[in-house]
């Protein structure tokens, strides 16, 4: 069975995939102008004509056979000038549909990329990026949420944040000596689970209330939901 992280690996970058997107999109662009302006009728091909007519047509002596001609001639050289301007306008629209074309890749590519980490957000819930712990004001500040503690609850995140600086991992006894300042020997494992509790529990409650329940004063409590995303079953 193939590792998902391997496969993962493997998976191309955003980047990689804006770069073959962009050489595909400029080679199906470049062979599309080369066979378009390899159709185009030649701009002197009308003019070549005309004097092929001069030349193998020696009897076109008059003055109105001659005046025809000279016409012809003209109308050979605006055709031509008419077509060399086609061929400039084909090169900038093909210039505009490439730029479009790749504004549109890299467009697709970041909102692809936009939507899968958001999904990833969603997944794992609340996302750290900032924690500052007050121990003079007992206050957590998680990225721009305040939050008031108990002196006990404060202890105990203390402890935990410290062991999360130190890469450590601390089982409820460890938690319960280091706050209680007493041997491990003497502590017990459940009273450092039951801190653990009370700390969610603080949180918890006080997070709920700053993003879900909402406490508007002198009017009440209101559900800081859309009313468009409640449905009842």
């Amino acid at each position: 069975m193939p590792d998902a992280t391997s496969s993962a690996s493997k998976a191309p970058s955003p980047t990689q995939v804006i770069v073959i997107g962009m050489a595909v999109i400029v080679a199906i662009l470049v062979v599309a102008a080369m066979v378009l302006f390899l159709n185009l009728p030649d701009a002197n091909a009308f003019n070549m004509r005309v004097e092929r007519i001069f030349i193998e047509n020696d009897a076109l002596t008059q003055g109105g056979e001659i005046r025809l001609l000279e016409i012809l001639a003209q109308s050979g050289t605006a055709f031509s000038d008419t077509l060399a301007s086609y061929r400039f306008i084909i090169f900038v629209l093909l210039v505009f549909a490439t730029a479009l074309l790749i504004a549109a890749l890299v467009s697709i590519v970041f909102l692809a990329t936009l939507a899968r980490r958001m999904a990833e957000i969603e997944k794992s819930g609340i996302q750290v990026s900032s924690l500052v712990v007050s121990r003079e004001e007992r206050i957590v500040q998680i990225n721009d949420m305040e939050f008031k503690l108990t002196e006990a609850a404060l202890e105990t995140l203390s402890v935990l944040a410290e062991a999360r600086l130190d890469d450590d991992i601390l089982s409820g006894l460890e938690i319960e000596s280091m706050i209680s300042g007493k041997p491990e020997l003497e502590c017990d494992e459940a009273s450092g689970a039951t801190r653990i509790k009370r700390l969610r529990d603080h949180l918890g409650n006080q997070m709920m209330s700053e993003l879900l329940i909402k406490n508007i004063a002198r009017k009440g409590y209101v559900l800081a939901v859309e009313p468009g995303a409640i449905k009842m079953i």
